[in-house]
């Protein structure tokens, strides 16, 4: 667990509290840090799948050419190619 969620955590208990213990004067509401969301990542196909008319090959060209962020996750051929959603979308929305 992160310091980021162990945080969070204490400051969701913190609030409880002081709802518990509320004696009708209320209480200053704690600035909670904007929780980032979750990187998506799709595989080659999935790409495919976002983006209508959009084949594997195309994506392989994109990844390899640099013009899309991408992990390559395992070792030689056999790993997959995890390409990030958002700069997928970005790219075709240029």
């Amino acid at each position: 667990m992160s310091n980021t969620e162990k945080k969070r955590i204490v400051d969701d208990i913190l609030e409880l509290l002081i709802q518990l213990t509320d004696d009708g004067v209320e209480a200053p509401v704690t600035n909670r840090e904007s929780v980032p969301k979750p990187v998506e990542m799709l595989t080659i196909k999935e790409c495919t799948e976002v983006i209508q008319g959009l084949s594997e090959h195309t994506v392989r060209q994109l990844v390899a050419q640099e013009k899309i962020k991408s992990v390559r996750t395992g070792e030689g051929k056999r790993g997959k190619i995890l390409v990030n959603k958002a700069d997928l979308v970005a790219y075709f929305q240029k």
